[in-house]
């Protein structure tokens, strides 16, 4: 973990600690989670209901936070829409698999019938006999292709609905890599993208950059505006990230007000200019209050930014790009450092 990362949970566990006491709640493993979780920011939902709970001044009781827990934590609606895909699927699988045995017995008729027939033909046979015979062959002819109609209809039918499921899942699976707050990738989006991009740097021999980005006193912010006002900051910043990006460029929520961008195809050099792009596109921004029109002001980020080396994991670069992001937070935030910038380890000037 590095030293970011280490303040950053530290800073939720402080907050969650902090209003665990002032709502008289005591410190629980779940309640502790939940409160985790809404500093982190991650769930707009359960953000949502605290803050519905939260109105006038009030602090949720123990059993509302653990209502909470048990709505959005103790398990999520994607393992439920996931568990559900998938029981559907397998029992999908079952009747096709029990339809193909009942088609393979009727098969297996149908041949027995025939080499029986076989055998009566190398006899001499009267006229009534070979009737009787031909008739036979003709019923179970039928029969087989009756069987093989039926089959054809119901593999149809379940050919189609295993294709509803599948769309059902693939959409589940996308869903598990958005985050709903700002509808860009979530953590685990951002990780799947990073190992693919880094794969690929590796085998193309290509230049691969990381910009990772953070709002500045968004706490500060949060506290004296309110969180819905901090989660259409979150927004804001999300859709201005995004939109100042190109190509395979790739957008995530890294977690609570911070966010990362993968730059692939690009050097330090070109991942400067772009983070210096996003960064004055996010202070050019004025932010208004919804309910009440009041403008806010500007919004500041601060950037870190590092190229990929061959042969480094994922959590080395992200390191690196981290170490950049808290030495422009000691600069003074609203700025961009790279790791070639020699003074990214200096100690705040003011």
């Amino acid at each position: 973990m590095s030293d970011g990362e280490y303040e950053r949970a530290l800073e939720y566990a402080t907050t969650a600690m902090e209003m665990m006491r002032r709502a008289g709640i005591p410190p629980r493993p779940q309640c502790y989670e939940v409160w985790f979780t809404y500093a982190s920011g991650v769930s707009e939902k359960l953000n949502e209901r605290l803050n519905a709970l939260m109105q006038d001044g009030k602090m949720p009781t123990l059993e509302q936070v653990m209502d909470v827990y048990r709505e959005f934590l103790s398990s999520s609606d994607l393992e439920h829409r996931l568990s559900a895909v998938s029981a559907e699927m397998n029992s999908k699988i079952t009747a096709v698999n029990r339809m193909m045995s009942e088609a393979l017995d009727t098969a297996a008729h149908y041949s027995g019938e025939l080499e029986s027939a076989t055998g009566s033909l190398e006899v001499e046979l009267d006229t009534d006999t070979l009737r009787t015979l031909a008739s036979g062959l003709l019923n179970e002819t039928r029969r087989m292709q009756e069987t093989n109609r039926k089959l054809e209809g119901k593999l149809e039918e379940s050919k189609n609905d295993i294709s509803l499921l599948q769309k059902d899942l693939d959409d589940a699976r996308r869903a598990s890599l958005v985050d709903p707050l700002t509808k860009v990738a979530n953590r685990k989006g951002f990780d799947d993208r990073l190992m693919q991009e880094i794969r690929a740097a590796a085998e193309q021999d290509r230049a691969l950059s990381l910009a990772i980005l953070d709002i500045d006193h968004f706490k500060r912010f949060n506290d004296t505006f309110g969180h819905q006002t901090g989660d259409q900051v979150l927004r804001l910043v999300a859709m201005t990230v995004k939109s100042s990006i190109k190509g395979n460029d790739f957008v995530a929520r890294y977690g609570g007000e911070e966010f990362a961008a993968i730059l692939p195809h690009t050097s330090l050099d070109g991942a400067k200019a772009v983070a210096e792009n996003i960064r004055k596109a996010v202070h050019a921004k004025q932010l208004l209050k919804r309910s009440t029109n009041e403008n806010l002001g500007r919004l500041t980020i601060s950037i870190g930014v590092a190229q990929w080396r061959g042969g480094e994991d994922s959590s080395r670069l992200i390191e690196r790009a981290d170490e950049c992001l808290y030495g422009a937070k000691r600069a003074g935030r609203n700025r961009v450092v790279a790791e070639d910038d020699p003074t990214r380890f200096n100690e705040q000037v003011a």
